[in-house]
């Protein structure tokens, strides 16, 4: 089999879709007119396949029953890191035992729609813990600007296995929702518990002195996978001793604008016309990515969620902290996207591993005084923001527990306000009309990434300082995102099964 690639309009490329088999995906909108890259498989003659096809070298994976297996392995923590992990050691034979301090995805849901009511926040379940990890009820995107070596292919074969539709195995920025991802981890779990293996939700690990790592011929291994926000976990790890360092990172607002606006901005079409309706209800709503350089730092659109929500993604009590999500559809009319500062290590004072996550936790103290009563967020006009006026009202926003007026251009930190707000003047130089009142930004966007970073070997993955513990994923500071974290998971197992040969 081979392929071919063609360059369509919307409309060619949405009729050869339903015929074809589409082995790549991707939508052009640099110039004037919307085009749509499609690479469709061929026969031996160079015929296009017929999308019923079989998928070229999908290998549906073989996991084996653990229930009598001699060999373990703890997993700390049920995100895209520690699940893939899990998977990846029933394909050899070695039983998962998974501690997550959250619940699983149905009673999940009950505490975010809580949060999203502003009825209260629990902290061991909410955005950012529970089962499948922060992406799962945070948009659900599966693409990376990661360039971590491994079969990120596998990644998206093993989502489609467990529900996820074909466009991940063939769309250049593969996404599945915060809708659908929920019953795809639950089906993952079940695979799990079914072949033997054990997952303890509401189970938050205090101390590793539980574990003995070197008892008998196998050495029991932990993989950790934290996440990013499990700041308690960084302070016990740092008491246990083992090693941390501080990692750049970034922090910022989320910024909101109507979706026909950008949509307008980057595929030059209006809504308002039932054709080019048409051609957006086929190549979704737009979505952009932003990067400039202010005073030596990176100011960037990070996790942009075309027809999406902005959401409350605090984990403690007394912090403002937001992200952004899209359902399945994207047909929300927002677009939003965090807007962040790139932070340094050398930008924080200090010689503390942990003041990086120190400084995050102090901005989100500082958003929740400046927001309103419990998850309410500040807000102000881009334009605003910008100018440095204070916005009399605001403008419609999708964050659910609500907005307050606030001046986070007078309370943000200078090195970070200020760039944003040089940052977002460079973008309006490259899509006139960007900066606008019709958008807001909201305070604050802090967890793009950790702050904190577990060194390990690059050979054996191991922590350089606790052997047989394997940190991965986002919490260990080696991934950003879905996809990369649920790679990184794969590796340390793989690791971990070269052992047992």
């Amino acid at each position: 089999m081979d392929s071919v690639q063609y360059i369509l309009s919307p409309r060619e490329a949405y009729i050869a879709e339903q015929q074809w088999r589409v082995v790549k995906r991707s939508v052009d909108a640099r110039q004037r007119e919307l085009r749509v890259h499609l690479t469709i498989l061929t026969d031996d003659k160079g015929k296009p396949v017929p999308k019923d096809a079989p998928i070229p070298l999908y290998e549906p994976p073989v996991f084996q029953d653990v229930h009598n297996a001699k060999r373990s392995v703890v997993i700390i923590g049920a995100g895209p890191a520690g699940l893939f992990a899990a998977l990846t050691l029933l394909e050899h034979g070695i039983k998962p035992i998974i501690y997550e301090r959250g619940k699983e995805v149905s009673e999940r849901k009950k505490d975010i729609a809580l949060l999203n009511r502003n009825e209260g926040l629990n902290p061991e379940s909410n955005y950012c813990f529970g089962e499948g990890g922060a992406g799962t009820f945070s948009d659900g995107k599966l693409f990376s600007r990661s360039k971590k070596r491994g079969n990120m292919q596998r990644v998206m074969e093993l989502f489609h296995y467990f529900g996820a539709p074909d466009t991940v195995l063939y769309e250049a920025h593969a996404h599945i929702g915060s809708d659908k991802l929920p019953g795809i981890i639950k089906k993952m779990r079940e695979t799990i518990l079914e072949k033997g293996g054990e997952i303890h939700f509401e189970t938050c690990i205090t101390s590793l002195k539980d574990w003995k790592l070197e008892i008998g011929n196998w050495k029991t291994p932990i993989i950790l996978a934290i996440g990013h926000s499990a700041h308690d976990t960084y302070r016990m790890l740092a008491k246990e001793g083992v090693k941390l360092e501080t990692k750049g990172f970034a922090m910022g607002v989320r910024a909101e604008h109507p979706q026909a606006l950008i949509n307008k901005l980057m595929y030059h079409l209006d809504t308002s016309r039932t054709r080019e309706l048409e051609i957006i209800n086929y190549v979704g709503n737009a979505s952009y990515s932003l990067v400039t350089q202010v005073d030596g730092r990176g100011v960037y659109s990070f996790c942009m969620c075309p027809g999406g929500h902005i959401v409350p993604a605090g984990s403690e009590a007394g912090s403002c902290v937001v992200n952004g999500m899209s359902a399945s559809h994207r047909n929300s009319p927002y677009a939003n996207s965090g807007m962040v500062v790139q932070i340094n290590s050398e930008d924080i004072p200090g010689d503390d591993p942990l003041r990086g996550l120190e400084f995050q936790e102090e901005l989100e103290r500082l958003a929740f005084e400046h927001g309103g009563p419990q998850a309410q967020a500040p807000a102000q006009r881009l334009k605003d923001f910008v100018e440095g006026k204070a916005s009399k009202d605001l403008p419609a926003c999708s964050y659910l527990p609500g907005i307050v007026p606030s001046r986070l251009d007078e309370w943000l930190p200078a090195h970070i306000g200020k760039r944003l707000q040089q940052g977002f003047r460079d973008f309006n130089k490259k899509y006139h009309g960007f900066l606008t009142n019709d958008a807001v930004i909201v305070g604050v966007e802090s967890r793009s990434s950790s702050a904190v970073r577990i060194p390990r070997d690059p050979e054996t993955l191991q922590s350089v300082s606790t052997p047989l513990l394997y940190p991965c994923g986002e919490g260990a500071g080696y991934a950003g995102g879905i996809t990369s974290s649920a790679l990184d998971g794969i590796n340390a197992a793989l690791k971990i099964a070269d052992l047992a040969q």
